[in-house]
């Protein structure tokens, strides 16, 4: 503020100093309106749901609202009219055929089997059967090698050595350790694919009367994990030469660091093979850094020279050889915080913005499943319109820049160039979504085993979550694909390619 006297009598100081208190209270008005939607936007992420969806987008209908500078009032409430009819229940699926059945007979005894009436003999006419689901807890056994030796007597009296025949001891993951691959497999899954902490796995084993400390399940943990990098740097060898490679980061406490860590996502494909594309494959590697700067992608991706989809975060941004690419629907989510603030049942510019994109995603909809040629030629033909008409609606919006809408308007626009690049190539998507889902796994684990003790063990926890969610992609058993993983590492010369997941067969 300028430090004039108010008894001034120079209109022009005077002048001045109204005008910056005028300034100076905008200021306060914009700041005390953008801290209002922030408190309103904490509130709604706390309580409310987070669904992103909105109401299929209607061809016939057109857009929701007339495309023009002013915002769109709300439109007319409707009486709706509803009629109750008969309650349609969901047929039960049948228990699959092949599960062991026990048959159980309820019969009447002899003296049942009279007639209350003439006192004749009843004689069967039919049976009623249902089927009920009988849990068996796992049953833990130990297996007892026995492995006899055998010499010879006539080179035990004459000979000066005596040659003694046995067969070899089995080959073990873990050498001197009584863990077979399915208890192995059993506690690795229960920790990355459960979110079962070892302490819960610990007190499960106690009930069946093991001494199984959590200690020596996490040695366990850790020497498998080490025994699966030939698999994890094939598959990474894969990985990076996809056309697209999708990646995120989260948050990961690690208490003998003293900095905040994270883990790494990358990923290519789709969740399942009935979703990807010809000749893609579905990969999901996680990696732990102890930062989140741009060293680290680029000592992953070291010389990838594809597609690279990530959410806005800078620390991309700039990488050598790759093409960035946007997501749409970190686009839309800020448009969706911005529609929140508006007030229940009110419309405006957000919603002009949620109609256009999600014309874009009806049209994704539609080619799902389409070849990337095909993908290609629909994009380039209706995409690219819609693209093009949704920049020049929002180059001519003028909003307060701190507002949400403005930030909204901010971050799409920064972003504009890598967010209509899906357009250009049908083995791209339109948003992130991929590696955000691929990463929820780890994020839910998170939430139960909270922290990892050392950085040995966060990469531990990377490899495993890159071996178990890439085998859930691949629409493998995960139990039975790890075990045989471990029965083929552990041999002296593995066959690594067998154990890719497109090449496993249960």
């Amino acid at each position: 503020m300028l430090d004039v006297n108010p008894q001034s009598q120079d209109v022009t100081a005077l002048q001045a100093m109204v005008q910056s208190l005028m300034d100076k209270c905008k200021q306060l008005e914009t700041e005390k309106s953008s801290l209002a939607e922030q408190f309103k936007l904490a509130l709604d992420r706390q309580f409310a749901k987070r669904a992103e969806s909105l109401k299929p987008y209607d061809e016939a209908q057109g857009d929701l609202f007339n495309e023009v500078e002013q915002e769109a009032t709300a439109p007319e409430q409707t009486e709706v009219v509803t009629t109750s009819g008969k309650k349609v229940r969901g047929k039960r699926k049948p228990l699959p055929k092949d599960l062991p059945r026990e048959r159980i007979v309820l019969d009447l005894t002899e003296e049942e089997k009279v007639c209350a009436c003439c006192q004749g003999e009843l004689h069967k006419i039919g049976e009623d059967v249902s089927e009920k689901l009988e849990f068996i807890p796992a049953v833990l056994k130990v297996l007892e090698y026995v492995r006899p030796k055998y010499g010879c007597r006539q080179c035990e009296q004459h000979a000066q050595s005596v040659a003694i025949k046995q067969q070899p001891a089995p080959t073990a993951l873990i050498p001197k350790s009584y863990a077979t691959e399915s208890l192995l497999a059993n506690i690795i899954l229960g920790k990355y694919q459960y979110a079962l902490p070892l302490y819960r796995q610990e007190t499960l084993f106690s009930q069946a009367g093991i001494d199984l400390p959590r200690t020596t399940m996490a040695r366990w943990v850790m020497q498998v994990s080490e025994c699966f990098t030939p698999l994890y740097q094939r598959l990474k060898e894969t990985l990076l030469n996809q056309t697209v490679v999708q990646a995120d980061e989260t948050p990961l406490n690690v208490l003998k660091e003293n900095k905040q860590c994270y883990m790494w996502v990358y990923c290519s494909g789709a969740d399942s093979p009935k979703a990807s594309l010809e000749g893609v494959k579905n990969i999901v590697l996680f990696d732990y850094q102890n930062s989140r700067a741009r060293a680290c992608p680029e000592a992953f991706l070291e010389k990838y020279n594809g597609y690279l989809q990530t959410d806005g975060y800078k620390a991309y941004d700039g990488l050598a050889y790759v093409e960035n690419l946007g997501c749409m629907a970190h686009a839309r989510r800020k448009f969706m915080d911005a529609k929140k603030l508006q007030g229940k049942g009110k419309t405006g510019k957000a919603d002009v913005v949620l109609a256009k994109i999600q014309k874009l995603y009806a049209l994704e909809s539609r080619i799902k499943g389409f070849t990337a040629a095909e993908r290609l030629v629909e994009r380039q033909e209706h995409a690219i319109p819609l693209l093009n008409e949704l920049s020049q609606w929002l180059s001519k919006q003028k909003v307060i820049s701190s507002s949400q809408l403005g930030k909204a308007i901010k971050y799409t626009v920064g972003q504009w160039p890598k967010l209509i690049r899906y357009a250009e190539d049908g083995h791209l998507s339109i948003d992130n979504n991929r590696a955000e889902r691929a990463i929820k796994p780890l994020v839910i684990g998170r939430k139960n085993w909270l922290f990892s003790d050392t950085p040995k063990g966060a990469g531990a926890s990377a490899m495993l979550y890159s071996i178990i969610e890439t085998a859930k992609a691949n629409d493998l058993i995960v139990y039975d694909y790890l075990v045989n993983c471990m029965k083929e590492l552990a041999k002296s010369a593995p066959n690594i390619e067998s154990l890719l997941p497109w090449h496993f067969s249960h």
